[in-house]
């Protein structure tokens, strides 16, 4: 398994990143300004779109597995490598859509909830949006915090 920062043309990808944001113009609002990550396992099997927002603040804004080859840990794996990666990450958010499948995944990889948007979906999307039979209309915002202790355990506390 490898993951690698995509410094080519993005929009390459656009089919696994529509998998998680099933709206170009949405992708399109974001994906220059972030950055790219691909996991590749004999061929691309998950990507991400990560953007600093602030010092030690970063959001997650796309993360897509092909559907053959989720709940293999890809996903955990990319979120995980982001953390490593970014050293400076305290913070990451992540946008979603209120289904129990997505809020699941993100709480096992230790995000919590932070806060919601009403009516994000409904607002933003030119059509409605629907995930396991629901439409999806409040934005629920998860975060992970980083404890740099335990990515150094010779700092004292």
């Amino acid at each position: 398994m490898n993951i690698r920062k995509i410094t080519g043309d993005k929009k390459e990808y656009i089919d696994l990143l529509l998998l998680a944001d099933e709206q170009e113009s949405m992708i399109d609002k974001y994906l220059e300004r972030g950055e790219m990550f691909a996991l590749d396992d004999s061929g691309v099997k998950a990507e991400c779109v990560i953007t600093k927002e602030a010092d030690g603040i970063y959001e997650l804004k796309n993360i897509a597995v092909m559907p053959d080859c989720q709940r293999k840990g890809y996903g955990k794996s990319l979120i995980e490598f982001l953390f490593s990666h970014y050293t400076d990450c305290n913070t990451m958010f992540v946008g979603t859509g209120d289904c129990p499948y997505a809020l699941i995944f993100y709480q096992k990889c230790g995000f919590t909830e932070s806060h919601r948007i009403k009516n994000f979906f409904t607002d933003n999307y030119d059509h409605p949006m629907f995930e396991d039979g629901k439409q999806l209309v409040d934005m629920v915002y998860l975060k992970r915090e980083q404890n740099h202790a335990e990515k150094n355990p010779s700092i004292d506390i």
